[in-house]
């Protein structure tokens, strides 16, 4: 017997077989745990403007989603969420005022244009993990349909760390902590630290982190929306004043602007998607249809 691209010749799977294996396993849980939510939006979606059916829906999710660089789920928590608009009015939004996009001092050189969401989510956590000094880390949003925080970002983590941390309740972890008194939280050793419950320590420790430093994404009004956290695989002295005012700037400017874009450009997705809905609506309206 000789050994396949899929496999070796004692029926093993070889490390490249594997490793796409466990993506696509991480692919399909991350799809399962979207899928309710963007169901539900599709199905309000199809009652709210008569369409056709749930592709249809899904259809015009898409176009928003990429017309305005938000992802699918991100798209359908806001939908979900939001009153639902005056359908007899072509705005959704009619008397929302619009502010400039806020500055933003961590972006790297040549990415003053490149705003997305995501960019700047990753820039958060590049300048995080420089201030720290280590190479793992995530970036997690508040959740807006489950509370709690959801992973947007991450490097130098472990597949089974961020699945298993792909949503973090308000107890058991030390972001968890720093979300809900909307503080700097330093865990200098994981394995004695009391912020985490047991299974959340030995996932942490399983990644290979033995220490971990937490910072609020916050608004003007002092609100968390957003946290980053840096990871260490030693223990982690104290960090400095001037460090810890450097990531308070960083974790203010983040929050600001995911303020913003939540309140700008999330709302210009939702607004094109009832335009959309309208027009879909019209047109089956239309005599001989």
């Amino acid at each position: 017997m000789t050994a396949t691209a899929a496999g070796r010749a004692d029926g093993t799977p070889e490390p490249e077989e594997v490793a796409r294996l466990r993506a696509e396993v991480r692919d399909l849980r991350a799809r399962a745990r979207a899928y309710p939510l963007i169901s539900q939006a599709q199905g309000m979606l199809q009652e709210r403007y008569g369409l056709a059916g749930a592709d249809d829906a899904f259809t015009l999710m898409r176009r928003s989603s990429q017309r305005f660089n938000v992802k699918m789920r991100t798209l359908a928590g806001a939908l979900v969420t939001t009153p639902r608009p005056d359908e007899r009015s072509a705005v959704w939004f009619p008397r929302r005022i619009r502010h400039p996009e806020p500055a933003l001092d961590f972006l790297p050189p040549g990415a003053e244009g490149a705003r997305s969401r995501g960019a700047v989510l990753g820039a958060v956590l590049d300048r995080t993990l420089a201030v720290v000094g280590t190479a793992m880390g995530n970036v997690q949003t508040v959740d807006r349909v489950a509370g709690g925080l959801r992973i947007e970002r991450h490097t130098g983590l472990t597949e089974e760390f961020v699945d298993f941390f792909a949503h973090v309740g308000e107890d058991g972890t030390s972001c968890a902590q720093a979300a809900r008194d909307v503080s700097q939280v330093t865990v200098r050793d994981v394995e004695s630290a009391q912020v985490f419950s047991e299974p959340a320590r030995e996932a942490v420790l399983a990644a290979g982190s033995r220490a971990c430093h937490s910072v609020p994404l916050t608004t003007s009004a002092g609100l968390c929306v957003g946290m980053v956290s840096a990871h260490a695989d030693r223990p982690l002295p104290e960090l400095d004043s001037t460090r810890l005012k450097v990531l308070d700037a960083l974790g203010a400017q983040a929050g600001h602007w995911l303020a913003w874009h939540e309140r700008t450009v999330l709302l210009d997705a939702l607004e094109y998607l009832h335009a959309l809905g309208r027009a879909e609506r019209d047109v089956a309206r239309r005599p001989g249809r």
